[in-house]
């Protein structure tokens, strides 16, 4: 039975083979570039197996996930910049120093310590990463919102800078206070939509996409934009505030509309009939439905 550490360089091995002139002509034709979007795809893939609890297919998609670190790190070493020892070196002195409790005398006996060190630890790491770059350093990378990456996810982002305001005491007090923020924050979108074209907002009309969009002014646009980015921000803070992700929260509501919602056409089309030809009162009708066969007998 082959080691773990002889399983991993044998994939090793096969991705060297797959980039090397007798290899694959696709993944040799692949750059940093090129696979960047593969590595999100497999990243939410991975998240999807664990949201429906699929243990086994999880294994695949970890395994895919792990192919975008080898490519990556083959890719790197082609060009002399890194290898995966390089990361696997890096990787475990990160976990090592970043576990102090563990591997040295810092004491830790609950997670909320643990973590308390966590973020200490990162903020010296910033320091020290600032100081090494000092000759070239930029106004920002002092700030303590350095290293939150703005490409990811713009909810994730929205929840890593808040948590990263909130080390720092700014933050609010108690949870009634981002209610009152919110309600603020309603009450300012209220406000600017007095300004909205006559009859006001409505959806678009049935039929070709576009076809009833309403033309707003684009000063209005923009401040309408603004106002409901705030109001993203401060739902994400009660996120956080409850100890919940917002990115997992907003993907399980997008699956249970989306189960809810193909519910609703197959009734439909049991009919003979579908979304776009029915009323309103029979797309409320069968929603309610919907919702109601889900609920455990």
């Amino acid at each position: 039975m082959p080691t773990t550490g002889e399983r991993f360089e044998r994939v090793v091995a096969i991705m060297e083979r797959l980039r090397s002139p007798a290899g694959c002509p696709w993944d040799r034709e692949q750059t940093f570039d090129s696979i960047k979007p593969y590595t999100l795809e497999e990243a939410y893939e991975v998240l999807e197996a664990i949201d429906n609890r699929d243990w086994d297919e999880l294994p695949s998609e970890l395994g895919d996930l792990l192919l975008q670190v080898l490519f990556y790190s083959e890719m790197a070493k082609e060009q002399g910049s890194f290898s995966i020892d390089d990361v696997l070196d890096r990787l475990a002195k990160k976990l090592v120093d970043r576990h102090p409790h563990v591997f040295g005398d810092v004491q830790a006996d609950t997670s909320a310590e643990v973590k308390r060190n966590w973020e200490a630890l990162k903020v010296e790491e910033r320091k020290k990463r600032d100081h090494a770059d000092q000759p070239q350093q930029s106004a920002n990378r002092s700030s303590i919102l350095s290293g939150i990456s703005s490409a990811m996810p713009s909810l994730l982002e929205a929840h890593k800078l808040s948590s990263r305001a909130a080390q720092a005491g700014f933050d609010w007090p108690n949870i009634e206070g981002l209610f009152d923020k919110l309600n603020e924050e309603t009450a300012e979108l209220r406000q600017h939509l007095r300004e909205f074209p006559a009859p006001g907002p409505r959806p678009e009309a049935r039929g070709i996409a576009g076809s009833g969009r309403q033309i707003i002014p684009e000063d209005l646009r923009l401040r309408l934009e603004e106002e409901v980015g705030d109001l993203f921000f401060v739902l994400v803070n009660i996120a956080r505030y409850l100890s919940v992700d917002p990115e997992s929260a907003l993907r399980k509501m997008n699956r249970k509309f989306r189960r809810r919602f193909q519910w609703v056409e197959e009734r439909l089309s049991e009919k003979g009939s579908a979304p776009e030809n029915a009323t309103m009162d029979m797309l409320e009708s069968l929603w309610q439905q919907a919702k109601q066969q889900e609920k455990p007998a």
